[in-house]
Parts: C-alpha cells; sequence; structure tokens
C-alpha cells in the first residue's frame, strides 16, 4: 500500500488529541510493505497449510503443488540418457588388444636381441655364419615394422572411438540440460515463503488447481509499521532523515498511545494536500510525505490512523 490518504477515524483522533491538550505536527495512516505470494508451478495445489494471521519465516515451505507429470518426465530423459550411454564404445577395453600384441612382439623383439648378441660372439670364434646374424636382422626388422603398424592401427582405433564417443556425449548433453530444467520446475512445485511476516490475506486451497503467476496469499512484515504523513512545506525545516519523533494512536480510555518512532524518508516533490480531510481552502495547499518508521507491539495495524509530533520529541 504506497499511498493511503486520511479516514474519518483520523479526524476523531485529531478531536481527541485536541481535546487532551495534545498539539500534533502531523496525521497519517500506518502502512507495511506487503507481498502477494504467487505459484511458480501449474497443477493442482495439494498442500496449503495456511491461516490468517499466522507468523511466518522466511524459507518456510507452506504447500506443495502436484508434481508428478515432471518427475516422469525426469524419469524418461534419465531413462533416454542411459540408452545413449549404452551406446559408447568401450575404447579401454578395445585399446587393450592392441596392447597386448605390443607386449608380445616387445617380447619377441627381446629375444631376437638377445640372440642376435650370442650369434655375433659365436662369429668372433667362428661359430657362426654371417648369414645367421643377417636372418636375425631381418626378423628384427620385421618384428619392429609390425610393432609401428600396432602403434599406427591403436591410434587410429582410438581417435575413432573417441569420435564416437563424443557424438554420444554430445546426445547426453542437451537431455541433461532438460533434466536440469525439470528439477527446477520441480522445485518450484515446493511453495516456500519467500520473507519474514503475518498472513494477511489467503486467496487459494488444497485442492484448486493453480497456474503460473496465481496468487496464493499477501504477507506483511508487521514488527515494524511505517506511518505515513503529510507536512506543510514551512515545516520541513524542523525534521530530517533519522530524527526521533513521537508517534501517538487513540487510546480505549480516549486518551493516546505513544511510540517512538524515526524519520526514514522526506518526500522531495510536494503534492496537493489529501481532500477527504481537508477544507475547500485548504484543498490547494502543497504537503510533502514522510515516513516514520514504529516498532509494532501488536497495537498498531495497516490503515490505522496516527499523528506525529516532533515538538520536544526526544533526539539522538
Amino acid at each position: 500500500m504506497k499511498y493511503l490518504l486520511f479516514t474519518i477515524p483520523m479526524l476523531a483522533l485529531l478531536a481527541g488529541c485536541q481535546e487532551n491538550g495534545l498539539q500534533a505536527d502531523a496525521y497519517g495512516n500506518f502502512e507495511a510493505d506487503e507481498l502477494i505470494v504467487s505459484a511458480e508451478a501449474n497443477g493442482q495445489i495439494l498442500e496449503l497449510h495456511l491461516e490468517e494471521g499466522q507468523v511466518l519465516e522466511p524459507g518456510r515451505q507452506v504447500g506443495r503443488i502436484d508434481s508428478v507429470q515432471l518427475i516422469l518426465k525426469k524419469e524418461q530423459l534419465q531413462a533416454a540418457i542411459r540408452a545413449v550411454a549404452a551406446k559408447s564404445p568401450a575404447i579401454s577395453a578395445q585399446l587393450a588388444v592392441f596392447e597386448k600384441q605390443l607386449n608380445t612382439s616387445r617380447e619377441q623383439l627381446k629375444a631376437l636381441q638377445r640372440e642376435k648378441t650370442r650369434v655375433e660372439n659365436l662369429i668372433k670364434s667362428d661359430a657362426a655364419t654371417p648369414k645367421q646374424l643377417d636372418d636375425l636382422n631381418d626378423q628384427i626388422t620385421i618384428v619392429e615394422r609390425q610393432m609401428e603398424v600396432i602403434l599406427e592401427q591403436r591410434s587410429a582405433t582410438d581417435a575413432s572411438l573417441s569420435t564416437q564417443k563424443g557424438g554420444l556425449l554430445a546426445e547426453i548433453l542437451p537431455l541433461e540440460k532438460q533434466i536440469a530444467q525439470l528439477d527446477d520446475q520441480i522445485e518450484k512445485c515446493r511453495i516456500v515463503n519467500p520473507a519474514a511476516g503475518t498472513v494477511l490475506s489467503t486467496y487459494a486451497e488444497a485442492g484448486e488447481v493453480a497456474a503460473f503467476g496465481k496468487p496464493l496469499y499477501k504477507i506483511a512484515d508487521l514488527r515494524n509499521m511505517t506511518l505515513r504523513a503529510y507536512v506543510a512545506g514551512d515545516q520541513l525545516g524542523n525534521i530530517q532523515l533519522g530524527q526521533k519523533v513521537r508517534v501517538a494512536i487513540d487510546a480505549p480510555d480516549g486518551g493516546s498511545t505513544e511510540f517512538s518512532g524515526k524519520i526514514t524518508w522526506i518526500s522531495s516533490e510536494a503534492e496537493f494536500t489529501p481532500k477527504i480531510v481537508q477544507t475547500k481552502e485548504e484543498r490547494v495547499n502543497l504537503v510533502y510525505a514522510v515516513k516514520v518508521v514504529v516498532a509494532n507491539d501488536g497495537r498498531l495495524k495497516i490503515g490505522m490512523p496516527g499523528e506525529l509530533r516532533w515538538t520536544e520529541a526526544a533526539t539522538e
């Protein structure tokens, strides 16, 4: 409630204050920052634990909207991911075959090199012929070429399998993003109170079907109330931001009850005096709106009239 005009009870307050010999410097009405909490999902409201006047803390879950269809769609996407993952090639297993072939060739090469060394020693003692050494060199060359071929085949297979796996991962990524979106939608099926305050009104009940943006309830923090009052231009020099003032409301005995308040805002633009409580001659006067924050002990209500006094008010 951004602009609250004076009401008939304000006149009664003014008369009562004058009868008690009190002089008010300004008059206004109490207001509070109100927040309308709306549904963030579509579906039937399964739970909604709200009562007018109930005090809620931020983060408290107060209800739940049906999310069965969202959960089923998420499970479907998870199954699709598993199906795509099952097509993924076992790269390490297929490359292990080439590794075994390489190990075999390495063992053969070591054996041939040992045999070559033995033959070279025999040739020195004329116990072997050069042809035997040539034959061993040829065998060594063949094994080395075989190893080169195996390495080339392993490299080509690795590249092919990696490309194939990359393509499958590219298919999985959009599915994972869809699941993330569903997780967000499922989370929003929980009706969570966003701010501390008192429930002022409820607009829905369990069993109703909610649509995105449907108002569910209205809440306001009533621990501190704001008196929005109007002062004349020639009074602006008497007030300043942060100034301590006194605020009074009607008491049951015909007197008034005072509260301590602090000015937190002074309008920078003038406006015409609200017509509802002013005489025809005064309606042309320009006034400035001010806001005074007052700690609420439970007696202050939204829309309640109040008077503002800064004369002789305590200051810090």
